[in-house]
């Protein structure tokens, strides 16, 4: 079935630094499996400082290694399979299978 293949990026190993004042902060930044890079601010509170997002325009507030979302452009993947294709092509017992594996089952799986 066509609807199984995946899109998979790798891991960036790369580095951000927020200047603050007179200080340096050295952040990871983190590549996932669809979507823009993110840059890691969990130690930012560390270092004396706090993030401001209104509107939460630009932080995620979770990790998931199995849902992709993107609500402004409609996207909405499971295991990087686009959750339209699923629910065109994919029976239940696939789909199943694909969310509790993390890939499409063979014919004779």
């Amino acid at each position: 079935k066509q609807w199984y293949q995946r899109r998979v990026r790798d891991m960036a190993d790369q580095k951000a630094i927020l200047k603050a004042g007179d200080k340096e902060i050295e952040l990871p930044i983190l590549s996932g499996t669809e979507g823009q890079d993110v840059i890691d601010v969990r130690s930012v509170g560390q270092h004396g400082y706090f993030t401001y997002d209104p509107g939460f325009m630009a932080t995620g507030s979770c990790e998931s290694s199995i849902t992709y979302i993107d609500g402004a452009a409609g996207v909405l993947l499971h295991r990087g399979f686009p959750i339209e294709e699923l629910a065109r092509d994919a029976d239940y017992l696939e789909v199943c299978y694909m969310l509790l594996h993390g890939d499409a089952p063979s014919t004779e799986q």
